[in-house]
């Protein structure tokens, strides 16, 4: 195919979309904040990374994945002056809805368009090209886009304008965090009746209480191993985007606050790289 993109940001996330970018063809350059962390994916694949500057200047469709709102917004302003006019900036990393419009509006005096599209299905659902996509943007610009979010994606949704696909991505941060709530604590009071793993997992994954999280978390952290997905430092640095929403909406934050307290005890205590299912480790008799 004609079309040229590439890959800002080779983390836990990243680096899988590019190389699902890459078994289809379309992908020409990464690029990550740690230049040997991209030439290393980059020989792998056996792709360029170069500078953002000459990266934004190649290509027609660049994705971002990276970790604040601070980072998007730098990136992005490193790359404007060298963008084509009509290029796409995708940007899936977790960003406020105003970031997104912000970095939109900036783009679009440059002549280049933009599409705010978080993800969600963790590292598995990136590794397994089975990401949902959140997209918020124009409709006409999503579908000149949409070869390279289905490089990795199980399901692309167009939400609305831009702003809408962040603001979805802090519901679902919501649940996430409700439902990883609930599942930590109700383990933790199986495992303390003495109920076995073996046998408790199926039942409740047969059941109403099944879910992702359950199904893929239940067991490794029963097993005390907390190295398998989602770092609750991550999941605590997108809560307190949420929280500034939920306020903002006027709705209430009852799961979001008791989150972000639980994580940042986590996190003091040296486990913020430690998956979101470590939160267990806080349900557990003391």
């Amino acid at each position: 195919m004609s079309l040229k993109a590439a890959f800002v940001g080779l983390g836990a996330m990243g680096a899988p979309m590019a190389g699902h970018l890459n078994s289809k063809g379309l992908l020409h350059a990464v690029a990550n904040r740690t230049q040997a962390k991209a030439d290393a994916l980059a020989r792998e694949l056996g792709v360029t990374a170069p500078p953002l500057e000459q990266l934004a200047a190649q290509c027609d469709v660049i994705a971002l994945c990276v970790t604040a709102d601070a980072d998007v917004l730098a990136t992005i302003d490193t790359m404007l002056p060298h963008l084509k006019r009509g290029a796409i900036v995708v940007d899936h990393s977790t960003v406020a809805p105003d970031t997104a419009k912000r970095a939109a509006a900036r783009l679009a005096a440059a002549g280049v368009d933009f599409l705010d599209a978080p993800v969600s299905g963790g590292v598995e659902g990136a590794k397994n090209g089975k990401l949902s996509v959140m997209v918020g943007g124009d409709a006409a610009v999503l579908e000149r886009a949409r070869p390279v979010l289905e490089a990795y994606a199980l399901r692309v949704t167009h939400l609305g304008a831009v702003g809408a696909g962040q603001a979805t991505k802090a519901v679902n941060q919501v649940l996430v965090a409700g439902i990883a709530q609930a599942v930590c604590e109700g383990l933790a009071l199986g495992e303390a009746l003495g109920l076995e793993a073996e046998r408790l997992l199926p039942t409740l994954g047969a059941g109403a209480a099944g879910s992702w999280f359950l199904e893929k978390r239940g067991a490794t952290m029963l097993r005390d191993e907390f190295s398998v997905g989602f770092k609750l430092a991550l999941l605590h640095k997108d809560l307190g985007i949420v929280n500034r929403i939920a306020e903002g909406a006027g709705t209430d934050r009852t799961v979001i606050e008791k989150s972000l307290a639980d994580y940042a005890e986590l996190m003091a205590q040296g486990y913020g790289d430690d998956d979101i299912s470590a939160l267990i480790r806080l349900k557990r008799k003391r």
